[in-house]
């Protein structure tokens, strides 16, 4: 089992998907959930009513995909307090950008 690329509060390491996930996390809950098979419509709409429950099942199946350690209950209470940060951490995982945006060639 492994860890998430980026941590928690690691937002700044990828300031799109920071600025998206902040300003508009609907949309980004929505693509995250497309990113594993789930209906991105469906689930961006669901946030906006149940944005604790549809975060803690995203990020679950995140977890399963990439094989990352962690539980249910610490999904939820991840999205319950620190939802918006969540939301980005997962994002940033999908895309693989664990900071390589910001880096200047």
């Amino acid at each position: 089992m492994g860890d998430w690329s980026t941590g928690l509060f690691s937002c700044f390491s990828d300031i799109t998907i920071c600025l998206i996930s902040w300003l508009i996390p609907c949309y980004q809950v929505g693509k995250n959930a497309e990113a594993v098979g789930e209906n991105c419509i469906m689930y961006g709409l669901l946030y906006w009513f149940v944005p604790c429950i549809v975060g803690m099942l995203i990020r679950g199946k995140i977890r399963e995909s990439k094989g990352i350690e962690g539980s249910t209950i610490i999904d939820l209470l991840l999205h319950w307090f620190c939802g918006l940060c969540a939301v980005s951490q997962e994002a940033r995982e999908l895309q693989g950008s664990g900071g390589q945006s910001m880096a200047r060639e």
